[in-house]
């Protein structure tokens, strides 16, 4: 098996390394991640200026540019073959609900998809690395146990909680949850005294009911969400076309 691997943490972050470590066992990887911190990055491509591929003293591979750059500079130009798999994280902090919409760790992984390629984004359920290297053995066993079972191609959006892995026994199959509207962004005034404004963190969650990601992990269970990328409305489609008639 052959495995790209991706981030939208930067290819320095203990989540891909520990993904890394714990693949490489199973597979040939070759890692092609953003070289600095590109969370909220989503599915934005960088069209403005050339990206450039370096390759660090560990043999991974970093791009200036975007989660998803990396990813399509891997798959249209930089290798000579094409994955089997394209595995995303494993991300500091969960992404679930609304949050996959802005994520750049599912973003990577949506665009493995895009090229038909199955493809996977695993994240954390808190923030802070802890039990991250039992969180990659984790997604080693749902790779091996999973990966060959669902049509292909698939997105699959993993969460894990941040435990021992011993106690990550549970895997549940999910649908996204609803996050509140976010908090509102934080005023501040740089050095010249210009006002600037940081991003408020996310809102509360306001669906989190049994069957959601928020809700299994909640109860300490890894939850299993398949995505798609048709966002289309179909039923305002209906009416929208009776309309137009």
């Amino acid at each position: 098996m052959r495995i790209l691997i991706s981030n939208d943490d930067g290819y320095l972050a203990p989540g891909i390394n520990a993904l890394a470590e714990a693949l490489a066992p199973i597979a040939d990887i070759v890692v092609v991640a953003p070289d600095s911190n590109r969370s909220g990055a989503s599915n934005s491509l960088s069209l403005d200026r050339p990206l450039s591929v370096q390759r660090a003293a560990n043999g991974f591979y970093f791009v200036n540019g975007t989660p998803t750059d990396c990813v399509h500079v891997a798959l249209t130009g930089m290798l000579d073959y094409r994955p089997d798999l394209v595995v995303s994280g494993i991300n500091n902090g969960p992404n679930m609900g609304d949050d996959t919409l802005y994520s750049g760790t599912v973003a990577a992984a949506t665009e493995g998809y895009l090229f038909g390629i199955p493809s996977i984004a695993f994240s954390q359920g808190s923030y802070g690395w802890e039990h991250v290297e039992d969180a990659a053995r984790h997604a080693r066993d749902i790779i091996q146990r999973y990966g060959a079972t669902l049509p292909s191609p698939y997105l699959l959006n993993v969460n894990i909680p941040n435990r021992p892995y011993e106690q990550l026994n549970k895997v549940v199959a999910t649908r996204l949850g609803r996050r509140h509207q976010a908090e509102p962004v934080i005023k501040a005034f740089d050095p010249r005294g210009k006002e600037i404004f940081w991003i408020g963190p996310p809102g509360a969650t306001r669906d989190a009911g049994e069957g959601t990601d928020f809700h299994a992990c909640a109860q300490g269970w890894t939850s299993m969400t398949p995505l798609q990328i048709d966002l289309t409305h179909k039923s305002q489609l209906d009416v929208l076309a009776s309309g137009l008639a």
